[in-house]
């Protein structure tokens, strides 16, 4: 069995914890959670599982992997002495990536410590064609983000009268670095993108906020000398990110991997 821990005790690490319980995830043990907030320790009864509220209590566990579903304060805070720890790591805030000098860091202790840092696909998939397209000649990425009013609303761009809209309204137009940076929790989905083709600087991002919509959509385009490519993936609510986690923890146990 390998030992499996958690960093977050919130809705997409609870649906982690439910495939293992559930026996989806039979090659796996829960053996800690961590979070800083009072309700870890109703999670970690409910799991079986030890709550710890200081990242050495849960490496006391020796966890074989660690999934990170926090925030990108959580992976800056946490991922070295995970890795030192001698335990992989699972990041789903892949935001805090977009700091190249935090990235290279992260890689240097991931490969001293002869561990791995995975980066799942979340809510958008397709890192197959982007990895691929990259690698046969240079490219060039953009991303449209299609959002609701209401999940505009409670982030930085919101504005007055955003949940009255009647009329799509473009509300940020950049680079996935300069995103992230506004939006922490919001566009860790872009710059996973950005990471597997052109670069957190060099992937532009356009969000567009539109009345009575619900959900995210994103639509990815990749254009180069080879390949070009268009990817549209729609998710009603954040749950395929946890999803994508528990597709990882399937490949990595299984005798043929899929890419």
């Amino acid at each position: 069995m390998k030992k499996l821990a958690l960093i977050g005790a919130g809705f997409l690490n609870k649906i982690v914890a439910t495939a293992v319980k559930d026996g989806i995830l039979p090659e796996y043990e829960l053996v800690a959670v961590l979070d800083t907030k009072e309700h870890v320790k109703s999670f970690a009864k409910s799991f079986g599982c030890k709550a710890c509220d200081n990242i050495e209590s849960l490496l006391a566990e020796k966890p074989d992997y660690t999934i990170e579903a926090a925030s990108v304060d959580a992976v800056r805070s946490y991922a070295e002495a995970v890795l030192a720890g001698g335990s992989n790591l699972v990041i789903l805030s892949i935001g805090a990536l977009a700091d190249d000098s935090f990235y290279q860091q992260l890689k240097s202790v991931a490969a001293s410590n002869n561990r791995k840092v995975y980066l799942p696909s979340g809510a958008v998939g397709g890192f197959d064609v982007l990895r691929t397209a990259s690698l046969m000649s240079p490219i060039t990425a953009s991303i449209t983000s299609l959002k609701s009013p209401a999940a505009v609303s409670r982030t930085a761009l919101n504005f007055d009268g955003v949940l009255d809209i009647t009329e799509a309204n473009e509300i940020f137009r950049g680079n996935t670095k300069e995103a992230i940076a506004i939006l922490p929790t919001h566009v860790n989905v872009a710059v996973a993108t950005a990471l597997a083709s052109a670069g957190p600087e060099n992937t532009n991002i356009d969000i567009h906020v539109l009345p009575d919509y619900e959900g995210d959509e994103f639509i990815i385009k990749v254009e180069g000398d080879e390949v070009r490519a268009t990817l549209k993936i729609y998710s009603r609510t954040s749950a395929i990110a946890a999803w994508s986690v528990v597709a990882v923890l399937q490949n990595i146990v299984s005798p043929i991997e899929l890419f």
